[in-house]
């Protein structure tokens, strides 16, 4: 059909719906230079203020998806993804892919650019020497159907209409749309070829999604429209208003994944990759309900074949096996650490993720733009958690850097992400799951 870029945003501006019709002529013309970018900001600004409903939002969905290859796997197979919202100290993907794939299910696993207080699972995973994280397509395929695994960086066939409205709305105000969150989420993973997709939503200071209402509001449309296309979903509410686990930085991740695939790490970590992995395993049919997930997921965790899984996949993907059993001596680590100690006796009552996640950034852990370099081996690690009983002189986290200058920077937020209090309560890790 002809396309009419005026009329088509007069009709979002003026609150009327879109046909899944004129919705695919106007990606087919963004693709093909017909429409200009500020025609494109007009229509996102429109979209942002009215809203697509259900419907529109499929269509647009599938839209993108279309825009460029798709990856395509048979059914039977059942692959699964997962996508995080992101946060601060979040590891686990870097668990979650060798756990599914030891108990039994195949994974795939498209990561894109990370832009935030830490690296992306790309970064992380690329702490280790060697690691080959841009497969082909074909490589991509061939290591799933090996191995039950792969992860790799979004290749620009897949879904690049999404990535020419990801830096638009990036600069024009509309990155906090819902049903254009959705789109750009749904859109990639589609692409990717999976059966089924486990999205974690991340709500606290450190996640995008810093109240309960907004993060249920996406969980929900995440699960809506995953469904209204064919695929099997569930969507996992986890608090991000302190961070995951012990470890924050890229290659201290790392480490902790490592941790926690050995049977050991931090309490959280566990906890949260294992319900994960529990969901994903019924997804993709390989157990009955989600209690024997749980079980199974547990298990290969404390007897070592999700670690043998992880090892499979570095040797694959051309990283250094030896992490495995030298996490230390193989991954960068800082030339110097500072502690920050508790005041007082108390409970640790605050231990504010976004602040910690600033200050990861202002080491040099972190990017603001695409083009910034990370560095791998600064961290921040949490000694004690939201709810620990401290005494007056205990180290609450200590800061690992390379140069006084970002140090003094770092502290500007770290400093002042902490509190202790006469009394604090635990925080709930899985806040709400969407089905």
């Amino acid at each position: 059909m002809t396309f009419n870029g005026i009329a088509f945003i007069e009709k979002k501006r003026d609150g009327q719906r879109h046909t899944g019709e004129e919705l695919q002529a106007f990606i087919n013309t963004v693709m093909l230079g017909g429409i200009p970018d500020y025609q494109i900001s007009a229509w996102l600004m429109a979209a942002f203020l009215n809203g697509l409903d259900e419907d529109e939002l499929m269509h647009f969905t599938q839209a993108l998806a279309r825009s460029g290859e798709i990856l395509d796997y048979p059914p039977e197979d059942r692959i699964i993804d997962k996508h995080s919202t992101g946060g601060v100290g979040d590891k686990t993907t870097l668990v979650l892919i060798p756990l599914v794939a030891a108990c039994g299910s195949r994974i795939s696993k498209l990561s894109g650019p990370g832009l935030g207080y830490t690296g992306g699972t790309i970064d992380k995973l690329e702490s280790i020497p060697g690691m080959n994280m841009h497969l082909t397509e074909v490589e991509f395929r061939d290591q799933v159907n090996k191995i039950g695994c792969a992860i790799s960086g979004h290749s620009l066939k897949l879904a690049p209409a999404e990535g020419k409205f990801y830096r638009l709305r990036d600069v024009t105000g509309t990155i906090p749309s819902i049903p254009l969150i959705t789109a750009s989420i749904i859109s990639k993973k589609l692409a990717g070829g999976a059966y089924g997709y486990l999205f974690d939503v991340k709500c606290g200071s450190g996640a995008f999604m810093s109240n309960i209402e907004r993060a249920r509001e996406l969980a929900q449309n995440l699960v809506d429209i995953s469904q209204k296309l064919g695929k099997m979903c569930v969507s996992v509410i986890t608090d991000m208003e302190q961070p995951l686990g012990e470890w924050v930085g890229n290659s201290a991740e790392v480490y902790e994944a490592i941790e926690v695939l050995s049977g050991r790490g931090p309490s959280d970590t566990r906890e949260l990759c294992v319900t994960l992995a529990a969901y994903m395993l019924n997804m993709s049919g390989r157990t009955n309900t989600f209690e024997e997930g749980l079980m199974i997921s547990a298990k290969a965790l404390d007897d070592g074949s999700a670690l043998k899984k992880f090892e499979e996949l570095i040797i694959a993907q051309k990283g250094d096996s030896a992490v495995i059993r030298e996490p230390r001596r193989v991954l960068p680590k800082a030339s110097s650490a500072y502690e920050i100690r508790s005041d007082r006796d108390g409970y640790l009552s605050k231990l504010d993720a976004l602040f910690i996640g600033e200050g990861l950034r202002a080491l040099g852990g972190g990017r603001l733009t695409k083009e910034d370099a990370i560095d791998p081996s600064v961290a921040i690690r949490l000694l004690h958690k939201v709810g620990d009983k401290v005494s007056e002189g205990d180290v609450l986290l200590r800061i690992y850097y390379n140069q006084d200058e970002q140090l003094r920077e770092s502290l500007r937020y770290v400093g002042k992400c902490w509190e202790v209090s006469d009394s604090s309560k635990k925080r709930k890790l899985i806040i709400d799951t969407v089905y």
